[in-house]
């Protein structure tokens, strides 16, 4: 199925009959042959732009260094998910979001354009003994993240991997990381 199968007419045509009862939502996306997420998109999409969200855009959505830090920390802070993300600050996708959660939790920058400040930069490199420190720290801190990140200079995705490795490994931690494997040692808490 072509992606640019229907025009903008068209998807509205499709939502309205969805809308106004005389098909079901899945009916529909069978019918019309697209998947129920396009169809969701498409509804969302209306909702938030109108008659222009249903449009084929021809150029490619820019996005403020500091917009991409403040939705993907909304992520990771919890509390919205991804689909009230995009539509609170107007993202065309989830999988827009989920390529910044990504470059921010492997500590790359944003990109950013004409002159903008950087939002993240690459992370520095800690040692093993820091590690344990950075466990030791967050747990004892009732797992305040951002205290923890701000303490020790580290980027919030390196404290999850952390402390998730932790968690789920017990009383271990995941020290190392590299092309030849990692270490898993015992965590003594002082």
């Amino acid at each position: 199925m072509s992606r640019d199968k229907y025009n903008a007419s068209e998807k509205l045509a499709i939502l309205e009959e969805v809308s106004n009862g005389e098909i079901g939502f899945l009916a529909a996306a069978k019918k019309y042959e697209i998947s129920k997420t396009t169809l969701m998109r498409w509804q969302r999409r209306y909702k938030m732009y109108g008659f222009e969200g249903l449009e084929r855009r021809t150029h490619l959505q820019r996005y403020s260094a500091e917009l991409k830090l403040r939705a993907v920390k909304d992520h990771l802070e919890g509390g919205l998910s991804q689909y009230q993300i995009i539509d609170n600050y107007k993202i065309a996708s989830t999988r827009q979001l989920f390529n910044w959660i990504n470059k921010y939790n492997g500590h790359s920058s944003l990109k950013v354009y004409k002159g903008e400040a950087k939002a993240m930069t690459k992370g520095r490199s800690t040692t093993w003994q820091e590690r344990i420190e950075i466990v030791q720290y967050c747990l004892a801190h009732e797992h305040n993240y951002q205290k923890t990140a701000e303490h020790f200079q580290v980027s919030k995705g390196v404290l999850h991997f952390l402390i998730d490795g932790h968690h789920h490994l017990g009383k271990l931690l995941i020290l190392h990381l590299s092309s030849t494997g990692f270490a898993i040692l015992p965590l003594v808490i002082a």
